[in-house]
């Protein structure tokens, strides 16, 4: 089944908010999902303790992922899920390494400043490594995060220039500075099974969410349309 590897040797990009959008979201269409959480933040299984159940047995979420644990952890999740999702530290390791040479798909979160990119690039050097000494290509793409729609920065531009000149793949929907998405982490549940009373433009944040996922599917060649059941089939 498809290894989806979030990754950037900087810390607070906006990784594990990505994981848990598509997670959540994949999970929302029907589909198994497990996430390795490898940041020894834990902030995925955190949420996870708060919120299962919610989504049923379609969301699982494995604790202390290690360098030493990550190939039967994700053997064992390959087998009884439609995605797995890993959820990397913000720092170069050889658990990255591992993790990106696992993975079908690598999304690299990235927010509008050059510490960031940096960051970002750092994974895009290591996909290079792999395609030009190992013949090894894996699709990835830079997803960018916590973008305010009222303000584009100098820093934002510079970090869509430097894809552009690396002609790296910049997925069309960006996840955007809501206040859902950070209240999530504290209130737990799901972007459907908060409050909208008390979380602002939450059904803006659904939407992002939705299209985000719907971006990933494209890009790996799964039909937005596609049921749980066929792309088991399929693979």
């Amino acid at each position: 089944m498809p290894v989806i590897t979030f990754a950037n040797t900087k810390g607070g990009a906006g990784k594990t908010t990505a994981v848990l959008l598509l997670a959540t979201e994949l999970a929302r269409m029907g589909y198994r999902v497990s996430v390795l959480d490898a940041d020894p933040q834990h902030w995925i299984t955190r949420w996870y303790e708060t919120s299962e159940g919610l989504l049923g047995k379609r969301l699982n979420v494995v604790p202390y992922v290690t360098m030493n644990s990550i190939d039967r952890q994700l053997a064992e999740e390959k087998a009884r899920a439609d995605f797995v999702l890993i959820d990397l530290p913000g720092s170069r390791s050889s658990l990255l390494a591992k993790a990106v040479g696992h993975a079908d798909y690598v999304l690299i979160p990235v927010q509008g400043s050059a510490m960031d990119a940096q960051g970002g690039a750092n994974v895009i050097e290591l996909l290079q490594y792999l395609e030009d000494k190992a013949n090894i290509r894996i699709r990835h793409s830079v997803v960018l995060t916590r973008v305010n729609a009222m303000v584009t920065t100098r820093a934002m531009n510079a970090v869509k220039d430097l894809l552009a000149a690396r002609r790296v793949h910049l997925l069309p929907t960006v996840i955007g500075e809501r206040a859902a998405f950070r209240d999530i982490f504290g209130c737990g549940g799901t972007l459907y099974s908060m409050d909208p009373r008390r979380v602002s433009n939450l059904d803006k944040a659904q939407e992002n969410a939705h299209a985000m996922a719907i971006d990933v599917l494209r890009q790996m060649a799964i039909p937005a349309t596609a049921s749980a059941t066929v792309l088991r089939k399929v693979a």
